[in-house]
């Protein structure tokens, strides 16, 4: 079995934990966890340690914390010349410590505590300074998942600056579409199989050639009802630099 120490507590570690637990060639060593509570449901409470110098060796340690933590938590590992990754979607493989070796164990997904995934189907982005290492890392990966890539620390911030926009702004948009249902007693509920099948086209079309609806169409008359009938400024002016983008980059139709 592949000895694994988790680093942290948050939503990227529990998920962790949940995938590894049901790994047939992942164990679970440790778990570092400022709180135990934190992950008493996850894992045995005697693989829960709270005190970094009762970190013992294992083939991966892998550090899911905040990104503006991760140096400081490889600074603390009181080992060296062990495999250390962290699991951000923007920081360097060089922010962690060189007295260990380093990689990138990233899972791009958006992570909930209470929503539970299919983990084969989430990518595994990896880095590594060495191919040893990085063979490790892509047989960890491929016993939970079925998408692994090797990603680079440039390619991985590009990745990362696009899911905020497909997933984090677009579920903004989510919020503010079920603000304007709300306000106008209308049920959000009407709105989602057009959700669905906007993002079930993608699987068959480009974005660009899925794109549809009056911007694109350069339908004017109404668009401006739409910005007339936002009274809400921040709402309005979204609408506005999101029909002007569209129009800029699309193709009309």
């Amino acid at each position: 079995m592949i000895q694994i120490n988790i680093i942290g507590s948050g939503n990227v570690a529990q998920h962790l934990i949940k995938a590894f637990s049901a790994s047939k060639i992942v164990e679970i060593k440790q778990v570092f966890s400022r709180k135990k509570e934190t992950i008493l449901h996850l894992i045995d409470s005697e693989k829960i340690i709270t005190d970094f110098e009762a970190l013992e060796p294992a083939d991966l340690h892998i550090i899911s914390v905040s990104d503006n933590a991760i140096t400081e938590v490889s600074n603390e590992l009181p080992f060296n010349n062990q495999l250390v990754v962290h699991t951000s979607g923007t920081s360097s493989i060089e922010l962690l410590n060189p007295k260990n070796r380093r990689g990138v164990f990233y899972p791009l997904q958006t992570f909930s505590k209470n929503k539970e995934l299919d983990y084969s189907v989430i990518p595994f982005c990896l880095e590594a300074e060495n191919t040893a290492d990085f063979k490790l890392l892509e047989t960890i990966a491929k016993s939970v998942s079925s998408a692994v890539y090797s990603i680079s620390s440039e390619q991985r911030k590009a990745l990362h600056v696009a899911a905020v926009f497909v997933s984090n702004f677009t579920n903004h948009l989510y919020q503010m579409g079920h603000e304007i249902c709300e306000e106008n007693q209308v049920p959000f509920a009407v709105l989602k199989p057009l959700i669905q099948e906007t993002a079930d086209k993608i699987n068959a079309l480009d974005p660009i050639d899925a794109q549809t609806g009056p911007a694109i169409r350069h339908d004017s008359t109404t668009t401006e009802a739409h910005e007339a009938f936002l009274q809400d400024e921040n709402k309005k002016n979204i609408y506005k630099i999101l029909t002007q983008s569209i129009q800029h980059n699309g193709k009309k139709l």
